[in-house]
């Protein structure tokens, strides 16, 4: 054996004094896991706080939605900005007269944003929406039934 070619696994054996090691998976600090949540969530609050401040019942602050402009007919997003206004201003009755889709949405982004800050405090995975076909089908059916009633004479109470 003293003759022979000995291979020694490089794995197996600990580094010598001085040898440089390899650095294994790194750990993301918690201020780096924070970071993208929490801008998120700075951002939907500067958002809503300048929808707050500008009533959008003003004319001439924002633009005008183009396919009522054009058409006359309230898409989805119709009085999302007015909605946005009452929520931001605690009036949650006013925020569901304007646009209650608008408000499921802004319920939704707050609890999906909870959780994302609560995940990244405690280091697990950035929550994910994964919805089958059928969840978006259904979900879209249901965006378009509210455009439709919303539109018609006996759904004027969903209408801004």
């Amino acid at each position: 054996m003293s003759g022979e070619n000995q291979r020694v696994d490089a794995s197996c054996t600990p580094p010598g004094p001085g040898a440089a090691v390899a650095p294994g998976p790194v750990r993301a600090s918690r201020a780096r896991r924070l970071a993208a949540p929490a801008l998120t969530l700075a951002g939907a609050v500067a958002a809503f706080a300048y929808v707050g401040a500008v009533d959008p019942n003003q004319p001439g602050h924002y633009p005008v939605c183009p396919l009522f402009r054009l058409t006359g007919v309230l898409c989805p997003g119709c009085g999302g900005l007015r909605s946005a206004h009452a929520f931001a201003r605690g009036d949650l009755v006013t925020a569901l007269g304007d646009n209650a889709l608008a408000v499921v949405g802004y319920l939704v982004f707050a609890g999906f944003t909870a959780l994302w800050l609560v995940r990244a405090f405690r280091g697990g995975p950035v929550p994910r929406i994964v919805l089958g076909p059928a969840w978006w089908w259904a979900i879209g059916t249901l965006a378009l039934a509210f455009t439709v009633v919303r539109n018609l004479p006996i759904g004027s109470a969903l209408a801004p």
